[in-house]
């Protein structure tokens, strides 16, 4: 039958079965392929083939043959409004000729294909980036017909997917999926809506490679001046430093492709931070060792020097008098430094003292005390320490680490 005989008196402005029953429109795609799926936009962009099927009694003729018509001559029949839910932009493609095919079947069913590219808003969780599973969905809604004069539903379930099993994706693998059949409630009415979700989860040895091991590597680094002595200054320095920068170096590299969700605490920020407190930790220890053992150096060289020069002076001093006045201010000045240097000599409960002297006397005491508590008396152990608490720390870290971001 001539297609114009068919269309003699329709109206593609009225639906098929227009003031009665909805018409029903089943629908099935194939993904054809997911291009790119972007954390900082928090989208996917996807290729698909998107197939509409219903049946229009208007449009019956005998015979069991179907007919595949020009993709122009949709603009002469009634189609679904259909559009692609959270899509930020879609394009139909149009080499050679508009992607569009009607295929027309005697019963007036009506199968309608299109090639679409869209991308597609799809919320993330980045908190477990780059151990983290994404659940993404396409979804697909009549604009202006509601469920009174549109349903929609599956053509076959979840066989109406296709060739989401076959992707390759260079990030992520694609778990799972399923279809569902929803509705979506506007204040302009109740409107029928098919949801495809999926789930991506990421691929996470390209970041183990990339940063997970050269991390651990650099706090391995650190750890290596625990092995050289204290006299040897530059070594040691240099390698905390080098430690540090190169891992703010990496922190920084690390987060360049996710500038624009900083916002978030992601799991490789904690590990990256986890590894700069360890790095960051090795050199102030040094710091620590180095201080406590020049402090005991020069807290000897004190008791040496007043001999020697006592001596000195008694040599060269051979006039009496002069020799017994030099004594005796030496003498005066040792017993006041004593005073002032130890706490253990200083009597705050002298009766000849003013009230705000012995309150100071007395916190005097306290501060002595208490720096007394953190005074390291053989800085060699810092060092001896720090090389079993250090990495067994580290290790325990880990573990808690990797179990709660892979199994919690």
């Amino acid at each position: 039958p001539g297609f114009e005989n068919l269309t003699m008196g329709y109206n593609k402005y009225l639906r098929p079965y227009f003031g009665g029953e909805p018409v029903q429109i089943a629908m099935s795609l194939d993904i054809a392929s997911i291009s790119s799926i972007s954390e900082s936009n928090m989208d996917y962009t996807a290729t698909i083939y998107l197939r509409q099927r219903w049946t229009d009694p208007r449009l019956v003729f005998h015979g069991n043959k179907s007919f595949t018509l020009d993709a122009r001559l949709v603009e002469l029949l009634w189609v679904p409004d259909t559009y692609i839910v959270e899509s930020k932009r879609s394009f139909l493609h149009d080499v050679t000729v508009g992607n569009r095919l009607i295929r027309l079947f005697s019963n007036g069913t009506i199968l309608y294909a299109l090639r679409i590219t869209t991308t597609v808003a799809c919320n993330m969780d980045l908190s477990k980036y780059p151990m983290d599973t994404q659940t993404c969905r396409l979804q697909l809604e009549s604009w202006g017909y509601d469920e009174n004069d549109v349903t929609f539903t599956w053509l076959r379930g979840n066989d109406s997917v296709h060739g989401i099993e076959k992707l390759r994706l260079s990030q992520y693998t694609v778990e799972r999926y399923h279809t569902l059949v929803s509705k979506s409630q506007q204040e302009t009415g109740s409107y029928p809506r098919l949801i495809l979700q999926f789930e991506l989860r990421r691929n996470v040895l390209y970041f183990i490679l990339e940063t997970y091991v050269p991390s651990t590597l650099l706090v391995m680094l650190s750890w290596v001046s625990f092995w050289i002595t204290l006299d040897s200054v530059p070594a040691r320095t240099c390698i905390g430093v080098t430690t540090v920068l190169s891992m703010t170096t990496l922190m920084i590299g690390s987060r360049s492709s996710l500038s624009k969700t900083s916002c978030f605490i992601k799991a490789i920020d904690v590990y990256l931070g986890i590894c700069f407190t360890f790095i960051f930790g090795a050199l102030v220890e040094y710091a620590v060792a180095h201080y406590s053992s020049s402090r005991k150096c020069a807290a000897k060289a004190p008791q040496e020097g007043p001999a020697n020069e006592l001596t000195k002076e008694m040599e060269e001093v051979n006039i009496t008098n002069i020799l017994n006045s030099s004594i005796t201010s030496y003498k005066r000045k040792i017993s006041f430094t004593s005073i002032e240097i130890s706490s253990n000599n200083v009597n705050c409960t002298d009766l000849t003292m003013k009230t705000h002297e012995k309150i100071k006397c007395v916190l005097r005491n306290k501060m002595h005390r208490i720096i007394g508590y953190f005074t390291i008396q053989n800085p060699s152990n810092v060092d001896h320490y720090s090389k079993l608490l250090f990495p067994l720390f580290f290790m325990l870290v880990n573990v808690f680490y990797w179990a709660y971001y892979l199994y919690f």
